[in-house]
């Protein structure tokens, strides 16, 4: 899969992604946040609007391709790389985690790893940017932003 990505003076930034069948997909992000997508059926055919997006709804989608909603693999199959290095990562407090019944704030996961758990996902809940209040139980499972040295210290504490 090849990505081009070329300046729009005045307008944007334009990715040309390379799709199975020599298809393309080029998606413009306008100065403005505004977002449309163009499909490009062969080389030679001109390209056709599929959707326009606002700058909210564009992350929204983003986030949901992402997998931050749901995970359709296993978390420890899945690495996720943000610009500049951060790791997404997603983990699941064991039984037995030292972790378990321990609050955010109690646990001190950012200081003490440099995570950030900005998610957990409880059952089919979510709890978005949980308060430093919230108890960690066995089962869940936390969305985690940090650096690779800060996923694997996390790692460490995880399971004691």
């Amino acid at each position: 899969m090849t990505i081009t990505e070329s300046d729009l003076p005045g307008v944007g930034k334009k990715f040309e992604i390379e799709l199975d069948g020599g298809e393309e997909m080029i998606v413009v992000i306008h100065n403005t946040g505004k977002r449309e997508v163009f499909r490009r059926r062969d080389p030679d055919a001109d390209s056709e609007k599929a959707f326009e997006f606002s700058d909210d709804l564009a992350r929204t989608i983003g986030s949901i391709i992402e997998g931050a909603y749901f995970q359709p693999v296993e978390p420890d199959t899945q690495e996720t790389t943000l610009p500049g290095g951060i790791l997404l990562e997603w983990y699941e407090l064991p039984p037995g985690s030292p972790l378990v019944g321990e609050t955010l704030e109690s646990a001190d996961i950012g200081n003490r790893t440099g995570l950030a758990v900005v998610a957990i996902q409880r059952g089919d809940e979510v709890l978005e940017s949980p308060d430093a209040g919230t108890t960690l139980r066995e089962g869940d499972t936390l969305i985690g932003v940090g650096t690779r040295e800060n996923c694997a210290a996390f790692e460490e504490i995880l399971t004691g």
